[in-house]
């Protein structure tokens, strides 16, 4: 079989070469002589592209060689296609990263130049300091090891933290009111000291809300198997087995704890640096961490930006303005914020976007040796602060950094400087003990 292909090849490739030529001598390979006398020869059909496929397969099987496949002018030229589209994705991908990566402010990849690090909470159970993505986990765990100490305590922390449906909660509040109510009510009635677990209000309103469960076993309810009438098998009930006048009054108690329960939130933590006097002050180099957009709207920045200038030159009515400041505010989650002191001395804090300007001045009194004297704080453009009010940093225009500068009252500054030689340091040793240059 194989000399048959062998042979078809040789013939294919003879009638490819043309009519037979005489060569000159010293040619690099034998003529080949063609008799023209005597009867001519039969000659085989040239085989069609069906056969020579055919053939082609059954030499690589004899072979064990995959089948060939003839790449065409059009394969190699969809190779091509493919090639250039796949570098062309790769390369608008890379460029839409960057992007992204420069409106984050995060193009500086080294930790070390940036204003900080990041955003960090304190956990106000254990006092740990957790990062963002730390934080509700290490809460959880928390709680859960709050059980050995006190369960009740622990159970209302649950019911209250470990469910967002702030509704759900209310009602599966009301309704373990109710239950306790009852039961102080009627503390002789067995019915009321019973709940059926398969019953639906139980079901729907109260066995959905995570820690509830745990709150009635922590105030003696227990789990037992009951018969019930009319039924083969047996149910669960949560059963309370005491009812005497001082076990009452200490689940009274604990319901008025339920009832005012709080969600247990990590504390943000303001992060207090001191730096010395620097000409980068007003630089600022934040963490993504610091935004609230999504990525669509980081890629749309860069556009924004460069529509600025013609948004300004149109003539925009107030309400225009107001909604395009709202717009601007939500973008940040955090805001970093230096205060300048007459010193020199650059006092620097991270907070929520939407903490009262209050909680901005008791951050600098608390740094400060002497707080409890006045001080202003006054904003770009020259907008002094006022503690009393009720607005929150974003919308002082204080997002997402921004260079404070610190004032004493007159009375003060007048004493200061009548003061002989220098006067003490204005933040407090901790403070000073850490201080750095800014980069």
């Amino acid at each position: 079989m194989k000399k048959f292909f062998e042979d078809i090849k040789k013939d294919i490739k003879f009638k490819s070469a043309g009519p037979g030529k005489k060569l000159a001598e010293g040619g690099s390979s034998k003529p080949r002589v063609v008799q023209n006398s005597g009867p001519a020869k039969p000659r085989h059909a040239a085989p069609t592209e069906g056969a020579q496929k055919a053939g082609a397969a059954a030499l690589a099987r004899i072979e064990g060689q995959p089948r060939p496949r003839a790449q065409t002018s059009q394969d190699a030229i969809r190779l091509q296609v493919k090639r250039e589209l796949e570098a062309e994705a790769a390369a608008v991908a890379a460029t839409e990263k960057e992007k992204i990566t420069a409106v984050e402010g995060s193009s500086v990849k080294d930790p070390e130049f940036l204003s900080v690090t990041g955003v960090y909470f304190t956990c106000p159970l254990t006092g740990a300091t957790l990062t963002k993505s730390e934080r509700e986990v290490h809460i959880k765990e928390a709680i859960f090891m709050r059980f050995e100490e006190d369960a009740v305590e622990a159970s209302i922390m649950m019911v209250h933290t470990f469910n967002k449906d702030r509704e759900k909660v209310k009602a599966a509040v009301d309704i373990i009111s109710k239950y306790i109510e009852n039961i102080c009510k009627n503390p002789t009635e067995e019915k009321y000291r019973k709940i059926k677990l398969s019953n639906k209000v139980f079901q729907e309103k109260v066995k959905t809300v995570e820690g509830s469960r745990e709150f009635l076993q922590a105030v003696g309810f227990q789990s037992i198997m009951l018969d019930v009438e009319g039924q083969e098998e047996s149910e669960e009930f949560l059963v309370l087995m005491e009812h005497d006048p001082e076990a009452l009054e200490v689940m009274k108690e604990s319901m008025d704890r339920l009832q005012r329960g709080e969600p247990v939130r990590a504390q943000l933590d303001h992060q207090p640096q001191a730096f010395r006097p620097s000409p980068n002050a007003m630089r600022f180099e934040l963490p993504p961490e610091f935004y609230n957009l999504t990525a669509e709207e980081l890629k749309r920045e860069q556009q924004q930006k460069s529509e600025a200038v013609e948004k300004n030159a149109m003539l925009r009515t107030k309400a225009m303005r107001e909604r395009e400041e709202q717009r601007e505010r939500r973008k940040y989650n955090y805001t970093l914020l230096r205060i300048r002191l007459p010193d020199g001395n650059i006092l620097q804090g991270t907070f929520l976007a939407w903490d009262k300007v209050s909680v901005l001045f008791q951050f600098v009194r608390d740094s400060l040796v002497d707080g409890w004297q006045p001080f202003e704080l006054v904003a770009p453009g020259g907008h002094k602060l006022r503690e009393d009010q009720e607005l929150a940093l974003n919308e002082c225009s204080l997002v997402p950094a921004v260079l404070l500068t610190f004032s004493w009252d007159a009375a003060v500054q007048a004493d200061i400087s009548a003061a002989v030689g220098k006067g003490p340091a204005l933040l407090k040793p901790e403070l000073l003990k850490n201080i750095r240059t800014l980069g």
